[in-house]
């Protein structure tokens, strides 16, 4: 009921900042383009059969369907269809791509279209923000120019089409309003559309630690930047929890969302909730956010469930049993975290745990077995079920010698909990002899078989935040724990380790180790200087998650000659963590083609007529609008590789048909298309994404060999357009990777 006053309140509200025509006629701006316009499940009729339900139409010019269903007691049903068209006797219809590239420049199409019977003479106005409106699509970028209207005449009952040449500003959001009008009425339209970085930003940052005085960092911005992206970010904090944030970010913003990795997000969210509400973060979420993710992701784990319990990679793909029992963990800790999966995860899950060796493949190694149910009887025991009889059983079917120490690590907290105090000592006295220490940091060094290594996701990292996190439980006073946390912030490459499961354990380790051991209660000013320049001060007073952030444009730092010294201080009593960090986008958007693991190649073919795509001299492709066009990349792995996941940027200018709708129909056969790969699906991947500004490819095994991976679009939008460019990766072990070069494709009329 009160959803039609609430559209008529934004109504209102976007008079305000309606757009205004060239001749200065004010039109409602048409926002609100929902493609449902109404869903009403339980609606009761009259005695007569009669049923009357008013509809508030969203603002799309478009044919609504129509589709009733009835049923009288379960015995009797019918259905129906009718339409219902809205319509202006004026109509504008923006058509916009669904992205933009930083670097981008296209030719927006607006189409007037004029429903009486009298031909109209009509006048266009168009504003743009966070892009720039050009005279040609050629012309310099002027931010300043704002579109001064063009008049033309639309035929009775007939439509024309304006292109207006754009570019893009920075990456973010850019917003447009349309607007045309004539001496019969007028019509305004408001969209935007995501300008992303095309692969091109690079950041790097320092961590610090002050007891007291200060700390001196030369830096100087890079040559040949764009001055109007990123900058340099000075952070400070009392507690070391700072140092987390951009692990947390890494993995709030990984892209491929399969189940391991919505597990990963959940486990960091969940477990640093209490921190992260507290934090003011470049790019973090805010708290409802957070919360609002964490329980989206739990919602979508839980429609992946399969029928014993378990989950897969994706919702198409066969339980996992090292990955099952990871997604279990991440429910246990949502759920002591105070959220609430969907009723009927639990009891699943822990059923599948119970009977965890009846899911574990009979290929894999005694490893692989012996690990997975540890881990399982390590979530079980945060379900508050400790079976340490099982765990005393595995352990002496191993031997200590033969269990793998992640195992161990996850059985030890276990152990502890059920009175098995001289088998858990025996496990913290091997873990001693296992650790490598320095006198700065130490770490665990370890190998598994083959097929250990790939279905347990394994790294050392992991393994090192694992044993952490188990000795802080079992062992707080134990002099190697700070060693260790040493040694892992010393892994971090940008803030942050190499995969979404090193984050995520990491993680849960450290947010332990910094909530139980840090002392000294603060009462210091923090301060920060650049050059001769003071920036800025923070005070902080008593134990606090507060963090005090100084930004400076990266603009400003390009206009200064050569280094200056940052200084960071620590005036008063207590530590001083801080990040140093910097952020920008060389001017060169073309990357050179990368081969650390993986050669990858693109290119761009016709689908109906070869002279649909041509390769210019200087390497740019040229489509022709309207033509469908294939973009099929090449793989070559020279060995065998595991979790692997193909992820090609699509330019702006095409429009992929996704092959999995029926509206899209038969697409045509790849005529170069090898027929290799998994033998029921013909494909060498086993689930593919087909999202507005990618695809993408996932296979948990790829054989050495060359692979091939095609898609076909439709050029929708005239421009030239950066397309990023594509990429293979071991996810867990991302420094196994490559890429082809940055790619610029022309769509032309």
């Amino acid at each position: 009921a009160a959803e039609p006053a609430l559209r008529s309140r934004m109504k209102e509200e976007r008079k305000n900042e309606a757009a205004a025509a060239p001749s200065g006629v004010v039109a409602d701006l048409r926002t609100d383009f929902s493609a449902l316009a109404l869903f009403s499940p339980d609606e009761r009729t009259d005695p007569d059969g009669r049923l009357s339900v008013p509809v508030t139409l969203p603002d799309n010019l478009t044919r609504y369907r129509v589709m009733v269903v009835a049923a009288t007691d379960g015995v009797a049903f019918g259905s129906a269809e009718s339409a219902i068209t809205a319509r202006k006797p004026l109509m504008l219809r923006p058509s916009p791509p669904r992205f933009l590239n930083f670097g981008d420049r296209a030719e927006l199409p607006l189409v007037v279209q004029n429903q009486t019977d009298e031909p109209m003479e009509v006048r266009v106005g168009l504003v743009a923000n966070n892009a720039a409106v050009l005279s040609a699509i050629d012309a310099p970028i002027d931010l300043s120019v704002v579109t001064a209207g063009r008049s033309m005449t639309v035929p009775a009952q007939g439509r024309r089409e304006l292109r207006v040449p754009i570019a893009t500003d920075l990456a973010g959001t850019a917003r447009f309003s349309a607007i045309v009008t004539s001496a019969a009425g007028e019509d305004a339209s408001a969209f935007q559309l995501p300008v992303w970085t095309p692969a091109t930003s690079e950041a790097f940052a320092t961590y610090g630690v002050l007891d007291k005085g200060a700390a001196r960092q030369p830096v100087q911005a890079p040559p040949d930047v764009w001055p109007g992206y990123g900058g340099l970010e000075v952070t400070t904090s009392t507690t070391a929890v700072a140092a987390l944030t951009d692990a947390v970010l890494y993995l709030q913003g990984y892209p491929y969302d399969c189940s391991e990795q919505l597990a990963s997000r959940i486990m960091a969210v969940a477990a640093l909730r209490d921190v992260l509400e507290a934090f003011d973060v470049a790019g973090m979420p805010s708290p409802a956010d957070q919360r609002a993710a964490v329980t989206r992701d739990l919602e979508r784990l839980a429609r992946r469930q399969a029928s014993n319990g378990g989950w897969g990679y994706f919702g198409t793909m066969p339980d996992e049993p090292y990955l099952s029992v990871h997604v279990a963990d991440a429910v246990a800790r949502a759920e002591a975290a105070g959220f609430a999966p969907a009723p009927s995860v639990r009891p699943r899950a822990l059923e599948y745990l119970r009977s965890i060796r009846q899911h574990i493949p009979s290929w894999y190694s005694d490893e692989a077995e012996w690990t997975i149910r540890a881990h399982a009887l390590a979530v079980r025991h945060a379900w508050g079920q400790v079976d340490v009889a099982a765990a005393r059983a595995l352990v002496a079917e191993a031997g200590l010698e033969r269990l793998p120490i992640e195992a161990q690590a996850w059985l030890l907290p276990v152990l502890q909990a059920g009175g098995a105090t001289q088998e858990a000592a025996s496990i913290v006295r091997f873990l001693e002899n296992r650790v490598t220490e320095t006198a700065a940091g130490a770490q665990i060094d370890v190998a598994y078989s083959d097929d250990a290594d790939w279905v347990l996701l394994h790294s050392s990292r992991r393994t090192d935040g694992l044993v952490l996190d188990a000795l802080i439980q079992v062992a707080p006073s134990h002099d190697v724990i700070p060693k260790l946390v040493s040694g892992l912030l010393g892994h971090r490459v940008a803030g942050k380790w190499g995969s979404t499961q090193e984050n995520a354990y990491i993680l849960l380790a450290l947010h332990r180790y910094f909530v139980t051991f840090e002392g000294v209660t603060p009462d210091l000013v923090a301060r920060v200087w650049l050059g001769d320049t003071y920036a800025g001060e923070h005070a902080y007073r008593g134990r606090t998650t507060e963090q005090a952030r100084v930004d400076v444009p990266m603009g400003w730092l390009t206009e200064s000659a050569g280094p200056q010294d940052l200084l960071v201080a620590n005036d008063g009593v207590g530590r001083l963590y801080y990040r140093i960090g910097m952020t920008y986008a060389p001017r060169d958007l073309k990357l050179d083609p990368a081969d650390y693991g993986f050669e990858v190649s693109r290119v761009f073919e016709a689908v109906d007529d070869p002279s649909d795509v041509r390769r210019e001299a200087d390497g740019t492709w040229v489509v022709r609008a309207g033509a469908r066009v294939r973009g099929r990349v090449t793989m070559v792995a020279t060995a065998r590789r595991t979790h692997v996941m193909l992820v090609d940027p699509l330019p702006a200018g095409i429009e992929v048909l996704n092959p999995a709708l029926a509206v899209t129909g038969a697409l045509p056969a790849d005529p170069n298309k090898a027929e290799n790969g998994w033998w029921w699906r013909g494909t060498w991947y086993q689930h593919q994404n087909v999202r507005d500004e990618r695809v993408e490819a996932f296979t948990p095994l790829l054989w050495a060999g060359v692979w091939t991976y095609s898609w076909v679009g439709v050029a929708t939008t005239p421009g030239s357009f950066v397309v990023p460019p594509a990429k293979a990766e071991e996810m867990y072990h991302p420094e196994v990777f490559g890429r082809s070069g940055t790619d610029r494709l022309v769509v032309r009329p």
